[in-house]
């Protein structure tokens, strides 16, 4: 049975743990006012969602 040759030190040990990365969030441009938004949710500045209003925006932003 394998067995380690030495203790790995905690430093050591949460180095190797902390090398991993976030993905990026998919990013794209609302059809309605081109302003980009994240995918498969209601654009923030104008209320649409898969072609329909879904939100009542304030004027000031629309």
């Amino acid at each position: 049975m394998a067995v380690p040759k030495g203790k790995v030190s905690k430093a050591r040990r949460n180095s190797r743990r902390a090398n991993w990365k976030l993905s990026l969030p998919g990013i794209t441009e609302c059809p309605q006012c081109h302003e980009m938004k994240l995918t498969h949710r209601v654009c923030k500045n104008c209320g649409y969602y898969n072609g329909k209003q879904v939100l009542k925006v304030n004027e000031e932003n629309a």
